[in-house]
């Protein structure tokens, strides 16, 4: 099992308002944060939208995933209700993926996170050169 994951629902009251951030590992929030947060789940949420893939679908898409990050990411998205997973009962069998409608909100917000970072990727390259360029001069 994954560090900081349990198969138990967790309950704990780690902050009074969902607002607020919580820093403790066992937090709901954090939790989930870090699950939504993190790049693989970031990209099958993306690819994900409006359409249903197969496994092999998503592993030839996203450039750099292992076959078990893959399963690892798709189960932990299933698990938290974001993905729905389909069997189809022929042979081979067909396994399809898609967003759940709670992962069709996920995605919305995403999109936006997208939009931002499309609008101020030239201002944080600049802010990036100017910093490489001050560390240089500190070596």
């Amino acid at each position: 099992m994954e560090e900081g994951t349990s198969k138990e629902p967790s309950h704990s009251e780690c902050t009074e308002d969902a607002f607020q951030w919580d820093t403790r590992e066992d937090c709901d929030v954090r939790q989930i944060l870090d699950r939504i947060g993190d790049k693989w789940s970031l990209l099958v949420i993306a690819l994900l939208d409006n359409r249903v893939l197969r496994f092999t679908e998503l592993k030839k898409t996203i450039d750099g995933i292992s076959q078990r990050m893959l399963t690892v990411t798709l189960r932990q998205l299933e698990r938290d209700g974001l993905v729905r997973r389909t069997v189809h009962p022929v042979v081979p069998p067909r396994v399809d993926y898609e967003l759940t409608p709670l992962g069709v909100t996920l995605h919305d917000t995403i999109q936006a996170l997208v939009t931002w970072t499309e609008k101020h990727q030239n201002e944080i390259a600049t802010a990036r050169a100017t910093y490489d360029s001050r560390d240089a001069v500190v070596r």
